[in-house]
């Protein structure tokens, strides 16, 4: 029996207005992709145009894959008709979609495709820092109770929010999505894909600044979450972040503030160090295995947000206390050494919150810090560097490791601040200063000093990791 088309050409031409230019026989798709590489026989194919590349050259590679429908730019069909009937002629049941542009064609598909799920229960998680773990630990409370379905890891941006909805079948009740911004206008197109009538915000900082100018544009464009509540909808807010008050004002439906305090049912809250917080929730014994308060923070707004979503207290407890350690987000690993694996993302926001957590050992752990580079700061990056660097002095670590080509700023003021704590600067990211970073680290731990390794994910810190571990 074959699948069912997620949706018909009638769909695909009147939600992108593109028009059908190649291709005959019987239309059908059963995936979307924005990779040739990563297509599937039956597939949608979308050619994406970057700054270095454009897709469409891709094309026959999707061919070959098996796809059965691309979406293509009119200008480059317009350009290179002889290339696309050849290719046509080849592929005779291709269909060919001309549009005007192509992410904004996916997005398009991905909004019609969404509509055919009225009763799905939308819910979309935002904000600078802690989206990705308030989602996975939301995730594990809301899958207590709702047949669920979520985007996998980070794929949360323009197009990873729109291929991550692709996801959702008949069977599924709520839909809890990430979506995440690093440019103006972009929470407002991915927005209007899902339509989320519940959303958390965990934080307004300073990722991405360097696009977009200040925390005071971050904050109107995280706002852009609400733009489909229409009244019904129910935005989860933290009271203490410094744009709160702006935030529900941007809320055209109901608004519910979480933080420390706020909720009389989370009690016998106790910091377990590295091994996370304990606490109760309405007397059910919860364990959130995720070290630091902030993390602790992430896990109020999902409780908030399970809360409005009528979870029950027992299924909370359970959902938290069954959430396993995620890759690169305060993991933590054991052994010799204890590791504190934090690389896959870093801003001045997550960073300060992880040296905090580093601070607030007891005195007699020995501390070592591995930091690399925080990306996308744009003309804040010399100063949010030279903060970290400040930070890091104060941090009570008896060695500390800067790596990449930003971290210089916060490895000079280190020395300014601090003469006497021994640090060092490696520049670059390549695998030899992987390896010579590594090797510092080998030759100054002891057994029961905790590691810490953070930077952005283009650092690849993870790297210096596996070169510990081997070691461990």
């Amino acid at each position: 029996m074959s699948l069912e088309s997620l949706l018909s050409l009638e769909d695909v031409l009147d939600a992108t207005g593109g028009v059908h230019v190649l291709g005959t026989g019987n239309f059908s798709f059963h995936s979307v992709h924005t990779d040739s590489r990563e297509v599937l026989k039956g597939g949608l194919f979308v050619p994406l145009i970057g700054e270095v590349q454009d897709g469409h050259s891709y094309i026959p590679q999707a061919l070959e894959k098996g796809a059965s429908v691309v979406i293509i730019r009119m200008e480059n069909y317009e350009k290179a008709p002889d290339f696309f009937t050849e290719l046509s002629q080849k592929n005779p049941d291709v269909f060919f979609v001309a549009v005007e542009n192509t992410l904004h064609a996916l997005q398009s598909v991905a909004g019609r495709y969404v509509e055919k799920f009225p009763n799905l229960i939308r819910v979309a998680v935002t904000g600078s820092s802690g989206k990705t773990t308030t989602k996975e630990i939301l995730a594990a409370i809301l899958s207590r109770k709702y047949d669920l379905v979520c985007n996998e890891g980070n794929l949360n941006s323009e197009t990873g929010l729109p291929l991550s909805v692709f996801k959702i079948r008949k069977e599924h009740e709520l839909g809890l999505f990430e979506m995440g911004m690093s440019r103006k206008d972009e929470m407002a197109e991915i927005s209007a894909v899902l339509k989320p009538r519940f959303a958390i915000i965990t934080n307004i900082g300073t990722a991405h600044i360097g696009n977009l100018g200040s925390r005071e544009n971050i904050a109107s464009e995280k706002a852009r979450i609400f733009d489909h509540f229409h009244s019904f909808g129910t935005a989860v807010i933290p009271r203490e972040d410094d744009f709160a008050s702006f935030l529900e004002t941007q809320v055209d439906g109901n608004v519910v503030f979480y933080g420390e305090g706020l909720d009389e049912g989370i009690t016998s809250v106790m910091d377990c160090g590295l091994e996370g917080t304990s606490f109760k929730v309405d007397g059910h014994d919860a364990t959130l295995c995720l070290p630091g308060k902030y993390n602790f923070r992430n896990a109020l707004g999902a409780i908030a947000m399970a809360r409005v979503l009528d979870v029950s207290s027992e299924e909370i407890a359970k959902g938290i206390s069954s959430l396993k350690p995620m890759f690169g987000r305060s993991q933590v690993l054991h052994g010799k050494y204890t590791v504190v694996q934090d690389c896959y993302n870093a801003n001045p926001d997550s960073m300060e919150k992880a040296l905090d957590l580093v601070s607030s050992l007891g005195e007699g752990t020995k501390r070592i810090l591995v930091l690399g580079d925080m990306l996308e700061l744009g003309d804040e990056s010399k100063a949010e560097h030279e903060r970290v660097g400040i930070l890091a002095s104060h941090s009570g670590a008896s060695l500390v490791l800067f790596s990449g080509d930003e971290m210089k700023a916060a490895y000079e003021a280190f020395k300014s601040e601090n003469n006497a704590a021994f640090c060092e600067y490696v520049p670059g990211k390549s695998d030899g200063a992987m390896e010579k970073i590594a090797s510092l680290v080998l030759s100054a731990a002891s057994e029961g000093c905790v590691i810490l390794v953070k930077g952005s994910r283009g650092m690849r810190l993870e790297r210096v990791v596996s070169m510990i571990s081997e070691a461990n």
